[in-house]
C-alpha cells in the first residue's frame, strides 16, 4: 500500500519541484540577458548660469562651483549600468550650448559618440529663487525629447545637489531603457 499512493505523489512532488527550478532557470537567464544589453550613451554638456538676482556681493566663483557641480551630479546620479555618462570635448570651456556656436556644439555633442544629449542653463532670479532649462535631445535624429522648465530654493550645495537629483530622474524618465 505504501508504496502505490506514495509513489504517485512523490512523483507528482518531483515534477513540480523540477518544473519550478526550470522556471526559476529561465527567468535568472532572461534576467542575466537583460542585464548584459549595452547602457545607452549620454553626453552631459556643462551647464550655462546667469545670475539676474541684482544682489550686492559678486559670487561668481561660488555660482561657478554649484553649476559645476549640478553638472557633476547630474554624471554621477546617471552613470550607471542602464547609462554610460560620455565627456563632450570642446577647445573652450565651459562646453555650453550658449558659450559656442549651435552648430559647433551639435558637431562636438555627436563627436561624442553618444546616442543622447543632455545640456541647458540655469538662472538666479533673487536671492533664494534658481530656475534652470533643460533639454535631452536624441544626438543621431536630431530630435528634441525632453524640454524641462525646473524652480528651486536655496544658492548653497544642498540646494543644488537636490536639483540635480530631481532632474536626473526626470531624465531617466525621459531616456529609453537598454
Amino acid at each position: 500500500m505504501r508504496g502505490t499512493s506514495g509513489g504517485r505523489g512523490s512523483r507528482q512532488c518531483k515534477t513540480s519541484v523540477a518544473l519550478a527550478v526550470v522556471a526559476a532557470a529561465a527567468l535568472c537567464c532572461h534576467a542575466g540577458t537583460a542585464r548584459a544589453a549595452s547602457p545607452i550613451s549620454v553626453a552631459i554638456a556643462d551647464f550655462d548660469y546667469v545670475d539676474t538676482s541684482g544682489e550686492a556681493s559678486d559670487q561668481t566663483a561660488k555660482h561657478t562651483a554649484l553649476v559645476t557641480a549640478f553638472g557633476e551630479g547630474l554624471r554621477t546620479d546617471l552613470g550607471d549600468k542602464d547609462y554610460r555618462v560620455l565627456p563632450i570635448d570642446c577647445a573652450q570651456r565651459p562646453c555650453t550650448a550658449a558659450s559656442m556656436p549651435a552648430d559647433d556644439f551639435a558637431a562636438a555633442a555627436r563627436q561624442s559618440g553618444a546616442q543622447y544629449v543632455v545640456y541647458g542653463g540655469i538662472r538666479k532670479m533673487s536671492t533664494l529663487v534658481q530656475w534652470g532649462e533643460v533639454e535631452l535631445v536624441d544626438v543621431k535624429d536630431n530630435k528634441l525629447l525632453l524640454r524641462r522648465t525646473v524652480s528651486f530654493r536655496g544658492d548653497n550645495d544642498e540646494a543644488f545637489r537636490r536639483a540635480a537629483r530631481f532632474v536626473s530622474d526626470t531624465l531617466r524618465d525621459a531616456l529609453p531603457r537598454p
